[in-house]
């Protein structure tokens, strides 16, 4: 593991703990599925609420056709990011909120055939933007800063394309199958891989000791030692992960929030 994701100062940003080819194989790997699972949806689905507050399951695709779009291109990068920063600015409320609201805003036209045909077109564009980014854009710290779990903290532009833009999608596939009730494939190789990050840096945030089993393919067992007595934490894979993300409530260690 990275050390330097104990960091997430202004002077220190966080940066990701991912092997580099190992992020962009998980990239290519999650935009393909998200294309599987939007592929599969049936006419009723559309309209379903989903976990994320006010979308339903066509303003959760929008979002992430549109996000796939900003990564795909500096150019669309930049734009998106100009018109979020003004919005955020004026109503005041978090960039990240301005952003998405955005992406949702400009595809409110789309149906459902659009967006398919967008996140097939964006998956892999997406995925090559991310790879084709410098290092030395990696490394700077990416503006403005982000609130996680009640805190203000700053990434690298790299912490964003190499972790939390694979996180993004992956967690928005469990909420397409929670809205339509459809099974999500998971491997061990591919899932497996995204939650033990997440359950490494969940460690790091808390620095705490714990015994974590995490059921189901993209499962396991995680323990670290300390003078304090260790909690033992069992639940699935898949609800550890939508617990420190905030889509629901965690007491304990697992209120310790990790960025999707």
């Amino acid at each position: 593991m990275n050390t330097t994701t104990t960091t997430g100062t202004r002077e220190t940003p966080r940066r990701s703990a991912l092997d580099r080819a190992v992020a962009m194989r998980l990239a290519i790997e999650e935009y393909r599925r998200v294309a599987d699972a939007v592929e599969s949806l049936q006419a009723p689905d559309w309209d379903r609420p989903t976990d994320c507050p006010d979308w339903t399951v066509r303003e959760l695709v929008a979002h992430v056709a549109g996000m796939m779009a900003m990564a795909a291109s500096p150019i669309e990068t930049l734009r998106q990011t100009r018109k979020a920063t003004r919005e955020a600015s004026a109503s005041g409320i978090q960039h990240i909120d301005a952003l998405t609201a955005l992406q949702v805003a400009e595809r409110a036209d789309a149906g459902p055939e659009q967006l398919r045909r967008e996140i097939r077109h964006q998956g892999p564009r997406a995925a090559r933007g991310r790879r084709m980014t410098p290092a030395l854009v990696r490394s700077r710290r990416m503006n403005p800063a982000q609130h996680v779990g009640g805190r203000e903290e700053w990434w690298t532009i790299g912490y964003l394309l190499d972790t939390v833009l694979t996180r993004d999608p992956w967690m928005h596939r469990i909420d397409l199958q929670r809205a339509t009730g459809r099974g999500v494939p998971m491997t061990a190789e591919h899932d497996g891989a995204i939650v033990a990050d997440v359950v490494e840096e969940w460690a790091v945030r808390h620095g705490r000791p714990f015994r974590l089993v995490l059921t189901g393919p993209a499962g396991g067992t995680w323990t670290r030692t300390g003078a304090a007595p260790a909690p033992e934490l069992e639940l699935s894979a898949v609800e550890f992960c939508r617990t420190v993300s905030g889509r629901r409530a965690g007491e304990g260690l697992l209120a310790t929030e990790v960025p999707f």
